[in-house]
């Protein structure tokens, strides 16, 4: 429709909300206003785009509809707010117009997979974007990794000091192509450069840029390992079915038993390794292109040193180009691993990386565009046909989350979250800004990124909190963090096991208003409100509290923190403090378990716990899978990683066992409680004689796993029957905390409960782990404070 024939009868000021700059958003509604025949103009500021536009009434209705239906994909829009305005149009066309830069109210765009214009371009001879390595456009490429403030402009982006050329110029400017406004534009002829170096420092000779990838591939293929800088950081690269590159990795990474990142060209290769389902595929195909755990069930295999002691492989595919280019040539995968040292984070830029990747790698494949903010990969694992994220990174974060009702105008808060897998999050304008993934805030340079990462964060989205929030364990460094920088605002605390739950209630959109439900929360160990150590928690809870009704039976910790890194010191103690050791050693003397437990000081533990000498409690739901997995002799002296034994034990489970069988699994007690702050206890004094029985039996150690799950899925159902039946209008159930990313566990758990008619409530776009608490806490505190109110 030709604009200047249509007849103007009002105007309309359109305000969309959401994460709506730099996905090619002004250009799609540039393209309905046009096919409208409005006039007007469209901008993005600190709230998001702002729409000024004139037309019949009719034809504004339709425009609306066309933004809401045929948004760009990487869109979401939250909200869309209409106000007439009363004055003629000042312009007889629909145009783009500059960026207004006030109060940031708006979210940052995740970065993006390469989309498939984008790599056909890459590998077509006849386009002018043949092999490069950064090719990208307004539904694809860099965005937050790059981004230094908003509103999202080239100017804000580590692109400004790359001038564009006449073509891309063109192609910028042009509303008809998909390149119009995408502010990470570049070319051959103007954009960021690639080159391999080495890291002796001895002279390569020149590689020219289009030949370095293919270089970059035969050098990978020798046997050699690649530190190679992508998007929101730097991978280090070999390959994956070559065992002693991939055992020299680990020596030299300091990473001895965690699974190792891979990435395949495509699903072809990744299906001749694990089985790939629907979900599983859309997944790896997304924009987001997250490390997803899958099935390690293909006709081929890859050496045990890839993901030692799992079922599962963790693939990606490309999400650049410059990916994509390097394993054009390769029919297998490659290790694409964080580039660090263990437990430390991601390098970004040049300079640091040829220091602490040094001894690490073979060769550097560097580039000069910046990395701004350092962003690691995610992982996703699909349960009941859900993805559920494990590590929320690349491609998910920094979305924005729009508060449930009730917490519309909540006061600027900052949630410091836990002390590890840390995110923070911060709440401003009924939104929560919740962080990508820290880590573990004991490394010293974990840390000082985590700060980094809260004063950018507050920059970026203008944000003077008037309350910070922090875990309530006083030797947490987030808590003591939050003492120290809040400055003359309050610091509000908030159990860890209470942030879990309302962490999973406001993913779930739970109202302020909602009836208090049942939070089952299980991990590692959190700080409880009677300053033990709480890790196997029944919850009734509401956003704003919540009353201890049942928890796992508290168990000895013998030595304290060393037993969380010698998994047979958590079987001990429920001998210990269950069937005894006199009883076990009669009965049982004659099993591999009894002989090693034999060779340990078990009568200075004994005399520990009876004088409460380094052995604090703990209900640690946690603690027990460490003590079940060491029992049947899986990493029974010490775990090399942070949930090991428990990731061991799961990869056991026999799955025909359980999908065959009726086996009821082994047998919990549910007791009343000795203590006056809850009611009930989950004893597994039954389900270790049992075991011990099997054990004796010389039944398999899959089984054994199976039967595990099964009654510890089974006792969970039984606990949350026997509250309810004290809590009549308990109706909903909420399952998080780390424990719950057991596949077999959550599958087992929500089968039994939505068999009982309860709604359950689980994780999907916030981690189970602690990687959720700071979303959590600042429900929390936000709910505490509008009751202040």
């Amino acid at each position: 429709m030709d604009v200047h024939s249509t007849t103007v009868s009002e105007g309309e000021s359109i305000r969309i909300r959401g994460l709506v700059q730099g996905v090619g958003f002004r250009p799609a509604v540039w393209r309905f206003a046009r096919e409208c025949g409005l006039t007007g103009e469209v901008l993005n500021d600190g709230e998001g785009v702002l729409i000024r536009a004139w037309g019949q009434h009719l034809e504004l209705d339709r425009f609306v509809n066309l933004i809401n239906r045929e948004s760009p994909t990487l869109a979401r829009i939250d909200s869309i707010k209409r106000k007439p305005i009363h004055e003629p149009s000042p312009i007889d066309d629909f145009k783009i117009v500059e960026s207004n830069n006030e109060s940031v109210q708006t979210g940052i765009t995740p970065d993006a997979a390469t989309c498939l214009d984008c790599i056909e371009e890459s590998f077509n001879p006849s386009s002018r974007r043949y092999r490069y390595p950064f090719t990208n456009c307004s539904h694809c490429g860099p965005r937050f990794s790059i981004v230094s403030a908003l509103p999202y402009d080239r100017a804000h982006t580590s692109m400004a000091e790359f001038t564009m050329c006449d073509a891309c110029k063109a192609e910028y400017s042009n509303p008809l192509d998909r390149r119009f406004h995408a502010q990470p534009i570049a070319c051959h002829s103007c954009g960021p450069k690639l080159w391999l170096e080495r890291s002796d420092g001895r002279d390569l000779g020149t590689v020219p840029q289009q030949e370095a990838l293919d270089y970059a591939c035969k050098l990978l293929q020798q046997g050699n390992i690649l530190a190679i800088k992508g998007i929101g950081g730097f991978h280090l690269a070999c390959d994956a079915t070559n065992k002693d590159t991939v055992k020299k990795l680990r020596q030299r990474k300091q990473r001895y038993g965690k699974p190792l990142a891979l990435m395949a060209g495509n699903i072809e290769v990744i299906e001749q390794y694990c089985s790939v389902n629907r979900v599983e595929k859309s997944l790896l195909e997304s924009p987001a292109a997250p490390i997803v755990l899958l099935s390690a069930q293909g006709k081929r295999h890859l050496p045990d040193a890839v993901a030692p002691g799992m079922n599962t492989y963790g693939f990606m595919l490309p999400c650049t180009p410059l990916h994509h280019l390097i394993l054009e040539h390769m029919d297998h995968p490659i290790i694409f691993t964080s580039g660090n040292l263990s437990e430390e984070p991601q390098c970004v830029n040049n300079q640091e990386a040829k220091g602490r990747l040094k001894g690490i790698a073979d060769y550097f494949l560097l580039h000069n565009r910046d990395i701004v903010n350092r962003v690691d990969d995610s992982v996703v694992r699909v349960v009941n046909g859900k993805a559920h994220l494990l590590r929320r990174g690349r491609g998910y974060a920094p979305d924005t989350f729009s508060l449930p009702s009730g917490f519309e105008n909540t006061h600027p808060l900052l949630a410091l979250g836990g002390q590890l897998k840390n995110t923070f999050c911060l709440i401003k304008n009924g939104q929560a800004f919740l962080s990508q993934h820290i880590g573990d805030l004991e490394n010293p340079l974990a840390f000082e990124d985590y700060q980094k990462n809260i004063n950018l964060y507050k920059e970026f989205f203008r944000h003077n909190p008037q309350a910070v929030v922090v875990d309530c364990h006083p030797e947490y460094l987030p808590t003591k963090f939050g003492y120290e920088c809040a400055d003359n605002i309050d610091v509000l605390e908030v159990q860890h096991h209470h942030a879990h739950i309302a962490a999973c209630m406001a993913e779930n959109n739970m109202p302020l208003s909602c009836q208090p439900l049942l939070g089952v929360a299980l991990d590692g160990s959190g700080y409880g409100e009677d300053e033990s150590l709480w890790g196997g928690e029944f919850l009734l809870a509401d956003y704003s509290g919540f009353k201890r009704l049942g928890s796992f039976k508290s168990i000895p910790l013998l030595g304290g923190s060393q037993a969380m890194r010698e998994p047979w010191r958590n079987t001990l103690a429920h001998i210990l403090s269950g069937i005894g050791w006199e009883k076990f050693i009669s009965l049982y003397r004659d099993l591999e378990l009894a002989k090693f437990l034999q060779a340990q000081p078990v009568e200075t533990f004994q005399s520990m716990i009876e004088k409460k000498i380094q052995c604090p409690a703990t209900s640690s739901a946690g603690r027990l899978f460490d003590a079940v997995a060491a029992a049947i002799g899986v990493c029974r002296e010490q775990v090399i990683y942070e949930g090991q034994a428990a990731m061991e034990l799961e990869a056991l489970v026999d799955e025909t066992f359980i999908s065959q069988n009726d086996d009821p699994g082994y047998p919990f007690s549910i007791r009343d409680s000795c203590n006056n702050n809850f009611l009930y206890i989950i004893d597994p004094q039954n389900m270790w004689e049992a075991l011990f029985e099997d054990l004796k039996n010389t039944i398999p150690k899959s089984t054994i796993s199976a039967r595990f799950h099964i009654g510890l899925a089974c006792a969970i159902a039984d606990m949350t029957n026997k509250i309810t039946q004290d809590n009549s209008a308990i109706s909903t159930v909420a399952l998080s905390g780390g424990v719950f990313q057991n596949k077999c566990l959550l599958e087992q758990v929500t089968k039994r409960l939505h068999k009982e008619s309860y709604t359950v409530l689980t994780h999907s776009r916030v981690p189970a782990n602690d990687g959720g608490i700071s979303l959590g806490q600042a429900m929390v505190a936000a709910a505490r404070l509008r009751i202040e109110d």
